[in-house]
């Protein structure tokens, strides 16, 4: 048989390696690195090393190594170089320089959503981003057991509290093996454009909630920027430092939470509450005003509190899809840890595991970028991307690196799409257990301010007058 002849139009367009390399160059300018001051001992340059990393993380090979031979390879072919020639090389440069460059691609990649959200840059008024926490394993070695394991594992004051309070329970018949080494990530997610915004990680045992005060501190965010999360981003230290940083939240409360009503601070009115524990205006702090908002999900009914006081600005309707917006994050970690493969790291050591993790969360967002740009453009709700399918994509191109593809880059992304069917029964298995103890926030305690309350919010005014 003859060889298979090319079409015109295809035969017009370049080889999957190109389209590739020019995808990621639209993505990642050279020029967002011309203030990063290299060492003289440098011989890469900034962008060659992080689309040797996309290339690397994109490779569905099952080890590291394996993984950096593909790019390695892909890289000589379509570029006729490669940063560094070794996977010891290449692991050494991102340790070193992640902190420089990393920060430099999430502000150009955050550029790309807003040039290229439309209108779903915002959904309303309001830049809308979840925050959640997940872990990520990795592997059980000695380096990453003393890095990422929590130290005291069983013998703190809330694993005994745990014990006892669980002795009526059903208990297991085996011995549970001691949990493996894991990084803790927590995530700032785009709501509208359904993408990361940001994140950063640690030890299997940091908290969720000061990760989030990290990054409030150090990142830049738009006007009226609301942070939507669940009931683990409690507290009057965490609330305070959102609204000092004059952003807005939606966070839902539970029983873990006191509210107060009925202290006079602001005009009183229908649904407005406090969040003044006694620690707080012991330290003469004022107390945060709050409007609580009632929802009921399915046959459950849950409460969320926010620092947006005028309905006018968030109505309840708003703040229930709002909420059920925020769910995408969960979806998100599932893409990262199922359909991307990053469930379990696959680096032996601590540094290494970080920017694996890092670049993976890079590449995957570099792959749904592509994706919703292009479904934008014609008019495809962000909500409908497959991200499934365009790693797919991705993959195969790499994989036919020097084939021309039928379709276009562009038209392979914009058909990654969910597919329109309606589902007729529930997705949740058959053989799973119906546990009686579901995992439920409840209701916040809220009590009326006593006059102890007032006359101790009337002496710290007189004192900061």
């Amino acid at each position: 048989m003859g060889k298979r002849k090319d079409s015109p139009a295809q035969s017009r367009r370049p080889i999957n390696g190109d389209t590739l390399r020019s995808a990621v160059g639209w993505a990642i300018e050279d020029k967002i690195f011309a203030k990063v001051k290299f060492h003289g001992n440098v011989t890469w340059k900034a962008f060659y090393l992080i689309l040797l990393a996309m290339v690397w993380v994109w490779s569905d090979h099952a080890t590291l190594t394996g993984a950096f031979d593909d790019a390695c390879h892909w890289s000589l072919r379509v570029l006729g170089q490669v940063a560094v020639t070794t996977y010891q090389g290449m692991i050494k440069a991102l340790v070193s320089w992640t902190g420089e460059l990393l920060p430099l691609v999430q502000e150009q990649f955050r550029w790309l959503m807003r040039t290229h959200g439309g209108a779903y840059w915002r959904v309303g008024r309001w830049l809308a981003l979840a925050v959640d926490g997940s872990r990520i394993g990795v592997p059980r070695t000695k380096p990453n057991e003393k890095a990422f394991c929590a130290p005291n594992y069983g013998r703190g004051k809330t694993a005994r509290y745990r014990k006892k309070k669980g002795k009526g329970l059903r208990k297991r018949k085996e011995k549970q093996h001691p949990v493996g080494p894991q990084m803790w990530l927590t995530m700032l997610w785009h709501l509208g454009l359904r993408m990361p915004w940001g994140w950063t990680s640690g030890p299997s045992y940091a908290s969720e909630r000061d990760h989030f005060r990290t990054m409030l501190t150090e990142q830049k965010f738009p006007e009226n920027t609301l942070f939507c999360a669940d009931a683990g981003f409690v507290g009057y230290d965490l609330w305070k430092a959102i609204i000092d940083g004059g952003h807005a939240f939606l966070i839902r409360v539970g029983a873990n939470v006191r509210l107060l009503r009925g202290l006079g601070y602001v005009r009183e009115r229908s649904g407005l509450v406090y969040c003044w524990p006694d620690e707080a205006a012991r330290k003469r702090q004022p107390p945060l005003v709050l409007r609580l908002i009632q929802l009921k999900v399915g046959d459950r009914l849950m409460w969320l509190v926010t620092n947006v006081l005028e309905d006018e600005r968030l109505s309840d309707a708003d703040a229930a899809e709002l909420y059920r917006l925020r769910w995408g994050i969960e979806l998100q970690f599932r893409t990262v840890k199922q359909t991307f493969g990053r469930r379990q790291l696959r680096s032996r050591t601590p540094e290494p595991a970080k920017v694996e993790l890092d670049w993976s969360l890079v590449g995957l967002w570099l792959i749904q970028l592509f994706a919703v740009k292009e479904q934008v453009e014609v008019g495809t709700v962000p909500e409908r991307c497959s991200v499934g399918l365009a790693i797919e994509v991705v993959r195969t191109m790499l994989r036919r690196w020097s084939e021309r593809s039928e379709a276009s880059f562009a038209d392979s992304l914009r058909g990654a799409t969910k597919d329109d069917y309606h589902r007729s029964s529930s997705k949740k298995a058959r053989y799973r257990p119906n546990y009686k103890d579901k995992p439920a926030a409840g209701k916040p305690k809220i009590r009326k301010a006593t006059r102890k309350h007032k006359l101790k919010l009337k002496r710290n005014l007189e004192i900061a007058a």
